[in-house]
């Protein structure tokens, strides 16, 4: 339930929220969102910004992020729980180039229902909890989603 874009013909660019989002984002009403270690470049209004190394988003602050032109070049997008206890010392200090991002089933953010993980504008790792969710998205991108550890596998052999 772990899923990697590299390449897609059906994404504009590498992370945008919209494309990524489409296929489950009905599913997504009863969540706030955790984004941490973020660079991203935007010309929207947007409820994030450079001053603060993490933001907590209720669903119709994200639903502007997520509706607008924004290219999340790295950063962690995670889905919990309305109302979940944060450590906010721990997230503020995760990053994207954290190896455990490209492990599969194991989530920076530990009480995440889904994480999204943008690197460096060319990869969009994306992590279920939710087997249906992860399914409808698979069958969105059908072969532009990538197993997480087929790829890693993959990647290993040709090193």
């Amino acid at each position: 339930m772990n899923w990697i874009i590299r390449s897609t013909k059906i994404v504009k660019f590498h992370t945008n929220l919209l494309e990524v989002l489409k296929p489950i984002w009905k599913d997504f009403i009863d969540y706030d969102w955790v984004l941490t270690d973020l660079d991203f470049m935007t010309d929207d209004e947007i409820p994030i910004n450079f001053d603060k190394d993490y933001f907590v988003l209720n669903k119709e602050e994200f639903e502007t992020l997520y509706q607008s032109s924004t290219q999340i070049i790295w950063g962690i997008i995670s889905a919990v729980p309305k109302n979940t206890q944060i450590d906010f010392n721990l997230i503020s200090n995760l990053s994207a180039e954290d190896e455990k991002a490209w492990k599969p089933n194991e989530f920076l953010i530990e009480k995440a229902f889904l994480e999204i993980v943008a690197y460096d504008s060319g990869y969009t790792i994306v992590k279920f909890k939710d087997k249906k969710l992860s399914n409808q998205f698979k069958e969105y991108f059908q072969e532009e989603a990538i197993d997480l550890a087929t790829f890693i596998e993959i990647s290993s052999t040709l090193k």
